[in-house]
């Protein structure tokens, strides 16, 4: 009292211990110790200190209190009194219950594959980190009002989630399902749905498509700023960016071009999406087209066609198979014979050898023949020349005996004598047996042509004859 206390509640309490205390002047209520569990953090909120200014929501931090243990030094530190942006972690305090209150809550994860981008809502105005090429919302430093430049990585943070708004971009590719009744674990895509188009030739038909996002690590306060949350993202630019996309582009074609064209059309897709994706800093990885649901009765024609393609392609494989089948049958056939195929064409290579080997035994034997008769007529022409030289020398001897028998008497003695000499050579008989002499005119008879003629009067008259024939001279 001499100290200028006060009645009342009193804003300092007492730990764990012993105490004299007068219990007339003062009661003593015992209340638990605030206990913050691992993985916790505790929001504190005062009912003592200056007023909030106008605009805030939560007290600034301020010094020298130990963590609210100390009530009256939080007052005389310019503390406020409601919500704290300053919190407690895991720990125990001995704090005032009639001071302040702590509710416990999680530490805020950030999870593998993500980036947390805070939102603060505390804090002192900051300047504007994006410069003149980003209009859609500020972006400030860490500690500032605003959504912060700086991201948090995967882990945990004891955030005051009443103050901070942590939101969660996945960097990762995400994938959202155009396709009614199929969403991913993240969810973003659950109120998505197959996509309902128009071809130009008036025909009505259902196709899911399913779109592969990735946001860059520094883009995700992008993002964040330009739509609060993914999910944002999702209803306001993807859900009508591409599925405007695909009714326009059914609009352009028949249903059968369009199923003819998918992977085209897939293609050209993924182009103009990311292009459009690229002025909200999100980058397109793929499109993909998936089911393709066109009218019933379009699918029986296009069945029917389908059917007749495939019997057409069955005949065309039958006869190409027929085709093959007759290949098969002439390659048997000529297997069974090309033994007797190798064996005549050995034989007629053997002939031709043969043949070649008889040419070249005819020509040697004909060039042997050639040389032979060559040599036989060389020695002929020789031989020839000395018969005919020993001849001329014998017929020069024997003319030169004639020469000298003739002048030794009468030329016509000479020749008679030569005729008997030949006649008796020749086995003529010189004395018939019978001689008819006579002349007429007186001349005279019995030369040796007289002597001939009687022989063959003779000869004639011994073989039997019609008439018998006597000649006188």
């Amino acid at each position: 009292m001499a100290g200028g206390g006060e009645r009342g509640p009193q804003m300092t309490v007492i730990p764990q211990g012993k105490y004299r205390i007068n219990p007339r002047l003062f009661k003593v209520v015992q209340v638990p110790v605030t206990d913050v569990p691992d993985n916790k953090v505790g929001i504190v909120t005062t009912r003592e200190g200056a007023s909030l200014t106008t605009g805030e929501i939560a007290g600034p931090e301020v010094p020298g209190h130990n963590l609210f243990q100390e009530p009256q030094a939080f007052v005389n530190a310019g503390g406020t009194k409601g919500l704290q942006e300053q919190v407690l972690l895991a720990g125990r305090y001995f704090i005032n219950p009639m001071f302040a209150t702590v509710e416990i809550i999680d530490m805020t994860e950030v999870p593998i594959a993500s980036v947390g981008v805070v939102v603060a809502f505390v804090g002192h105005v900051g300047v504007d980190v994006t410069g003149e090429g980003f209009r859609h919302a500020n972006m400030v430093r860490r500690g500032e009002k605003g959504v912060w430049v700086d991201v948090l990585d995967p882990g945990k943070y004891a955030i005051n989630t009443y103050t901070h708004k942590v939101r969660v971009v996945p960097t990762a590719n995400v994938v959202l399902n155009w396709a009614t009744g199929k969403t991913e674990a993240h969810k973003l895509d659950a109120n998505l749905s197959t996509i309902t188009v128009r071809s130009a030739d008036g025909f009505t038909f259902n196709l899911d498509v399913s779109q592969i996002i990735h946001i860059p690590r520094n883009d995700a306060p992008k993002v964040i700023a330009r739509f609060g949350s993914m999910e944002a993202l999702v209803t306001q630019v993807l859900e009508p960016t591409i599925g405007n996309y695909f009714r326009n582009a059914a609009q352009d074609s028949d249903v059968i071009d369009f199923l003819k064209k998918r992977s085209e059309r897939q293609a050209d897709a993924k182009a103009a999406i990311a292009a459009a994706l690229r002025a909200y800093d999100v980058g397109a990885v793929e499109t993909l087209i998936g089911d393709i649901v066109p009218p019933a009765e379009l699918m029986k024609t296009l069945t029917d066609r389908k059917l007749a393609e495939q019997e057409k392609v069955t005949f065309t494989t039958q006869m190409e198979a027929q085709g093959v089948r007759q290949q098969l049958e002439q390659a048997t056939a000529l297997a069974r014979t090309q033994a007797q195929v190798v064996d005549a064409e050995r034989k007629v290579a053997i002939a031709e050898f043969s043949a070649q080997a008889a040419v070249k035994t005819a020509d040697g034997a004909a060039r042997s023949k050639k040389i032979t008769a060559e040599a036989d007529a060389e020695v002929t022409r020789v031989t020839g020349q000395a018969e005919a030289g020993r001849t001329l020398a014998i017929g020069e001897a024997e003319a030169e005996v004639i020469r000298q028998k003739i002048g030794s008497m009468e030329s016509g003695n000479y020749a008679v004598v030569q005729v008997a000499q030949a006649l008796a050579g020749a086995g003529v008989q010189l004395v018939p047996e019978v001689v008819v002499s006579g002349s007429q005119g007186g001349g005279q008879g019995g030369t040796l042509v007289d002597v001939l003629l009687a022989g063959l009067v003779k000869d004639r008259l011994a073989r039997p004859q019609p008439e018998a024939v006597v000649a006188a001279t």
